[in-house]
């Protein structure tokens, strides 16, 4: 319900804003810029399912040999002490659990076009659990919300985009990324956890626990790291590990005596049902995101904002990338090219294209993982999940501004 609202309010804010800029300063072009943004978005979806449709087809390939092969069932032996609290919905050797967790482990290497198919995977695991079809459970809102805070421990598209970017040190933003993100993903979970009245005991605070203990250490071996490696290991360790993940899936599926070729094309045949069925979705989000943007209605937000802390006698730097931050929940592509525009005007060495950096890093493209997961399964009522998404939004944004200041100023 909470989605549908949204998405009615971004067509009715651009056509008011539209009409207000014809009415009051003649413009008439502002119709034709809003109607193309909404062709070129609703063209720009159907590429991103285009996109999909092979690496869906590869990893859903992947995964269906690690579920014949026992590696699935196995990763959610593992994290059953710790998911089984989480999601008690879910039972506790279901194949779901090991979806949930390679999807999770997948974000936080930063490997987004893997995490999303084992995600996919895991919405359709739930959701043959699921009693009331179109209505999602608390344990898809609790994995939506995980996605949508986006625990990061290696931004390499962020430092990609930096280093092309012509930045003098474009791993600088790493620390401050992973931090921004791990305070989200704590927020979003905790607060989570209040709301689904899941109690918050000892087995969960020591899982927690572990993994500010892994983010702590990884804070301490990159800052003893010279900065002109960093992104190069970072990227090895990224890349190492999902290849290892490759091949112990296929030395699983051998050791269990299964065809593996043929295990793969039958969950490759599965990558591409489910990338059909996500371009609706995809369509309907991307274009109302889309109208929005092209009506102008974000620059006068940003310029509100500006004079509000100004005036309240705060400093005003970081307001430059507020458009990132705004653009960030809508768009995955809107908000990095919102960060690589401040990093064009300002330089991609200057505090705001830091700042928009951090931020673009700090928590995931919320209604992009609402849109293609919900969608995927058919889930049209969402509950609160898009609330508790942007509530960790929100908490990643303000804490990545809050870093920058403390690492960069």
């Amino acid at each position: 319900m909470v989605l549908n609202w949204i998405w009615i309010a971004f067509f009715a804010v651009a056509f008011l804003m539209a009409l207000g800029r014809t009415l009051f300063a003649g413009d008439l072009e502002v119709w034709s810029a809003i109607m193309n943004s909404s062709f070129d978005q609703a063209a720009f979806a159907f590429e991103i399912s285009l996109g999909l449709t092979g690496v869906l087809t590869l990893w859903l390939g992947i995964m269906r040999i690690g579920e014949k092969g026992g590696v699935i069932a196995y990763l959610g032996r593992i994290i059953s002490p710790f998911f089984s609290r989480l999601f008690p919905g879910i039972p506790k050797d279901h194949p779901a659990m090991g979806a949930i967790f390679m999807n999770i482990s997948a974000n936080m290497l930063g490997l987004d076009n893997a995490a999303t198919p084992m995600g996919l995977r895991a919405m359709q695991e739930m959701q043959s659990l699921n009693p009331k079809k179109d209505t999602a459970t608390d344990a898809m809102i609790m994995f939506l919300v995980l996605n949508a805070s986006g625990l990061c421990l290696v931004p390499i598209s962020i430092m990609m985009y930096r280093a092309q970017g012509g930045a003098a040190n474009p791993t600088d933003i790493f620390l401050p990324i992973l931090l921004a993100t791990a305070v989200a993903t704590l927020v979003g979970l905790v607060a989570l956890c209040l709301k689904q009245r899941i109690r918050m005991d000892g087995v969960i605070w020591s899982w927690l626990g572990g993994i500010a203990l892994i983010v702590a250490a990884i804070v301490w071996f990159f800052m003893r790291m010279p900065a002109d490696k960093v992104q190069v290991y970072s990227t090895f360790l990224a890349n190492f590990i999902l290849f290892a993940v490759i091949i112990c899936f296929i030395v699983a599926g051998i050791r269990k005596k299964i065809n593996v070729y043929d295990t793969f094309i039958e969950g490759a045949k599965d990558g591409f049902k489910t990338a059909v069925m996500i371009i609706p979705y995809l369509v309907a989000i991307l274009v109302a995101i889309g109208m929005f943007r092209a009506s102008g209605a974000l620059d006068i937000f940003t310029g509100w904002v500006e004079r509000l802390v100004g005036a309240m006698g705060f400093d005003t730097q970081w307001v430059g990338a507020l458009p990132t931050m705004l653009m960030k929940p809508l768009s995955g592509s809107g908000s990095c090219a919102m960060m690589l525009d401040v990093m064009k005007t300002q330089g991609a060495d200057a505090f705001v294209s830091k700042v928009a950096a951090a931020v673009r890093g700090s928590t995931d493209t919320t209604f992009y993982i609402l849109a293609v997961y919900f969608g995927s399964v058919g889930v049209m009522k969402t509950r609160y999940a898009a609330a508790y998404a942007l509530l960790a939004d929100l908490i990643g944004a303000v804490a990545a501004v809050v870093i920058s200041y403390f690492f960069f100023a």
